[in-house]
């Protein structure tokens, strides 16, 4: 008599995921396929995910693809193969956006603080120091440094506070009377004459005054229209209230003669 094949039909009653396997004469084993778990009757995939995070490190996100097989990504925040990811230090590349005068902290994944440095104001992104170090930092305001350093004006070097009016850089580089001033010696005199001390007067402080006294102790008489500051009826404030630890500076289009 022939053997009897348990195989030969159904697959011997083993899982579409087995092999079925002859033993002896009418009987057989059921064997799971590679990739799969179970007595050979059930089998099921293996999800190597849901064994030690399938050998993703423990900062990456194990993904099934197939059976017994996975993918490992490294988390946000976190850089590398899967099996080994690395904190990504936000603080580490250009000081985090943080201003260059401001300390970068991590605080958690993809956050991070900015706090400016001992002796500089601001909100972390920006932060400045004395008035007189902020002019030379802008160009709109650095040739009016130059003068005050030409002639050593050290006044808003101290505590303050001081209000500036500064005359842009070109209108200071084009006019002519630059150079009068200076010839007669007068030009310490006109420089004064935009510094107001003991005062930190921002842009809506001077909407509501008429008239301030300058370091070289004349008037400088205010006057607010048409959503403008003007000062002695000439020269507008164009930019202003940047701030910093000792007071607080407005650019002018025009130069103040006392």
């Amino acid at each position: 008599c022939p053997a009897i094949d348990a195989c030969e039909s159904s697959n011997g009653g083993c899982s579409a995921k087995a092999e079925c396997r002859r033993t002896t004469p009418g009987n057989r084993a059921c064997v799971c396929s590679a990739g799969y778990t179970g007595d050979g009757i059930v089998c099921l995939e293996i999800n190597p995910c849901l064994v030690d995070n399938g050998g993703c490190d423990r900062n990456a996100e194990c993904t099934q693809t197939g059976p017994n097989q996975a993918v490992c990504n490294c988390l946000k925040g976190y850089s590398g193969d899967g099996k080994t990811c690395t904190y990504i230090s936000l603080c580490s590349q250009n000081n985090g956006g943080c201003s260059e005068f401001a300390i970068c902290n991590d605080t958690e994944l993809t956050e991070r603080t900015c706090t400016c440095k001992p002796n500089y104001i601001g909100d972390g992104f920006q932060c400045r120091g004395n008035i007189f170090q902020e002019l030379l930092r802008n160009s709109n305001t650095s040739r009016f440094y130059f003068h005050l350093e030409a002639l050593s004006i050290r006044d808003i070097t101290g505590p303050g506070p001081f209000t500036l009016f500064v005359p842009r850089t070109d209108i200071l580089n084009s006019d002519p009377r630059v150079k009068d001033w200076t010839a007669k010696g007068v030009m310490a005199q006109v420089l004064r004459y935009h510094m107001v001390g003991c005062a930190n007067l921002l842009y809506k402080d001077l909407t509501a005054i008429t008239n301030i006294t300058s370091l070289h102790g004349d008037l400088i008489h205010i006057s607010y229209s048409q959503n403008s500051l003007v000062l002695n009826n000439k020269a507008e404030i164009i930019l202003s209230d940047a701030v910093g630890t000792n007071g607080v500076i407005h650019v002018i289009n025009q130069i103040l003669v006392p």
